[in-house]
């Protein structure tokens, strides 16, 4: 039986993305988080099920059954394996969950324009300051 909870499929080629995963890496004292780099040449999302486009365009999370949860469900539930689930309860709560689900789309359709206009990109190559 595995003892991780979940798995991130993250974009380290984006600031913004590094520096989340950065953060939930500090907090994972249980180690109920794995994480993997789509940009890493050798990832392969078929693994999962997934295309290229698919994990482009949003955070998944893997769970240890092979299922796959998206955007903000893979953000909340790496959160509560931290202990931090009570930050991003209110996104899931009828009423916010919707709305909050929307904002989170847009940054990440736009995550590696916004990281170029403060300063952290160069073309498609990102680096955190």
């Amino acid at each position: 039986m595995s003892t991780w909870s979940l798995k991130l499929l993250y974009d380290g080629a984006c600031p913004f993305c590094r520096r989340e995963v950065d953060f939930l890496k500090r907090r994972n004292r249980r180690m109920l988080l794995r994480f993997e780099d789509i940009s890493e040449p050798q990832f392969d999302p078929s693994r999962y099920g997934l295309t290229k486009d698919e994990v482009n365009r949003v955070l998944h999370g893997v769970l240890p059954d092979g299922r796959v949860v998206r955007g903000l469900d893979a953000i909340r539930r790496a959160y509560e394996a931290v202990g931090l689930g009570w930050l991003l309860a209110p996104t899931g709560w009828p009423g916010i969950r919707w709305f909050a689900d929307r904002v989170y789309e847009t940054f990440a359709r736009n995550r590696l324009r916004l990281g170029r206009l403060v300063g952290r990109c160069e073309a498609e190559t990102c680096h955190v300051a």
